[in-house]
């Protein structure tokens, strides 16, 4: 009943949005009548940020048209090069420049948002790469018929992109990125493609804000993990497709349910967010304003993730420790970190991150002993929090050089 009593809610909110978006329309119109009592601009702005704040957001899309290298602008071309029922592999080529760039995959969050959130990801390395990220589907829309997705399914997914890769350039090597919580499949796919000896075995991995030990200053989310047994989760933040979708059936984790997650842990942050987004509109800064509303736009479109992928997640990442204790096992064979010898890492963090705590992502290289240590590299993007690290005025001057540049002294 979770699932249908939020679809009620979300008709009864999308009408009061439509109504609140007219009313705002109509006060900020030619007449204006209402500000002969000074009340228009103020009474505008509420109804903007209520109609805002309470509207449905779809799919976004990623918008990268050009992109401006050494001065000049380049058109970008966006295209899905791989199909699979779960997730696409898109492809982003920049027109005009050299085909020999090195070859990015860029592994995208499957945690409620869409690849999109890494818009600006994905235009900041267009200046030095061709990029490939993974574009995965909202779990609601993918029927039951093409069966379960898990953790292990996923991993499957990284290492079948990363041959696709590989063998569509030639033979020649890409390099990975994993954002966030990627992070631990994508490190269990590179060990697996070390393991056995894979021609795509990616030259080099970056991990930004990756959840690779918890156990190493743990935040909120950790806490709350640790603190209930995983049944609790199967129990209390389940639910069941409804029959309005074509994954009708599927048991998922809905994305309704990660953004109030998301949203509640800074509560007061996201309030003083919308104050400042309602006095700018009434001061008449609709630029400053805008700026909020694209935030908003993107942050507050969601996606279901599966059930299965979600609760093993849970499980070996959050609550067993499986990956820093050496017993992860991919479909039965066991996933052995220091077996990664050949790919160079890079661990990326933020000194304010409140998702991965300093030193969960940094982990990496503590468990890799048979990787050369010219071959590991720490970063830590001071004054960042989370978001910082991958979008942004700090990911774009600061923390994108260094990963060009990790790319560049690993060409292959």
């Amino acid at each position: 009943m979770l699932y249908h009593a939020y679809e009620l809610q979300r008709t009864w909110m999308s009408s009061a949005s439509a109504f609140a978006a007219m009313g705002a329309n109509v006060l900020a119109g030619p007449a204006k009548s209402l500000d002969y009592f000074g009340m228009g601009p103020m009474m505008a702005s509420a109804l903007d940020v209520f109609a805002h704040a309470t509207a449905h957001y779809g799919k976004p899309e990623f918008g990268i048209t050009h992109v401006e290298i050494d001065g000049a602008s380049h058109p970008v071309v966006q295209s899905t090069v791989l199909k699979r029922p779960f997730g696409d592999l898109l492809r982003f080529r920049v027109d005009g420049v050299s085909h020999d760039r090195p070859k990015l995959l860029i592994v995208a969050p499957m945690s409620g948002h869409y690849a999109t959130l890494l818009r600006g990801t994905v235009e900041r390395m267009l200046e030095s790469c061709e990029v490939y990220i993974t574009d995965w589907a909202d779990a609601r829309d993918v029927p039951l018929s093409a069966g379960k997705f898990d953790l292990d399914d996923y991993i499957d997914y990284l290492i079948d992109f990363a041959e696709f890769i590989t063998e569509a350039n030639g033979g020649h090597r890409i390099h990975m990125m994993a954002v966030c919580q990627p992070s631990v499949p994508a490190f269990a796919a590179t060990a697996l493609l070390n393991l056995h000896k894979s021609p795509a075995a990616p030259l080099t991995l970056t991990m930004m804000g990756g959840p690779i030990d918890t156990r190493e200053c743990p935040t909120v989310v950790n806490n709350m993990a640790m603190q209930r047994p995983i049944a609790w989760f199967r129990q209390s933040v389940i639910a069941t497709v409804p029959l309005k979708y074509r994954g009708s059936g599927r048991r998922v984790y809905p994305g309704f349910m990660q953004l109030s997650a998301f949203m509640s842990m800074n509560l007061s942050s996201h309030m003083m967010s919308h104050y400042e987004m309602f006095k700018h509109l009434t001061v008449g800064d609709e630029a400053s304003a805008q700026a909020t509303k694209d935030f908003y736009d993107e942050y507050r479109s969601v996606c279901d993730m599966t059930a299965e992928f979600y609760l093993q997640t849970v499980e070996e990442v959050f609550q067993k420790h499986s990956i820093p204790k050496g017993e992860f096992r991919h479909k039965g064979e066991l996933v052995d970190i220091t077996q990664i010898t050949d790919t160079a890492l890079l661990a990326i963090e933020g000194e304010r991150d409140d998702i991965s705590g300093l030193g969960q992502t940094r982990a990496a290289l503590k468990l890799t002993p048979n990787l050369p240590e010219a071959k590991k590299r720490y970063y830590m993007a001071e004054a960042a929090g989370h978001y910082g690290i991958f979008n942004g005025s700090r990911w774009r001057t600061k923390v994108a050089p260094v990963v060009e540049e990790w790319i560049a002294a690993h060409p292959g």
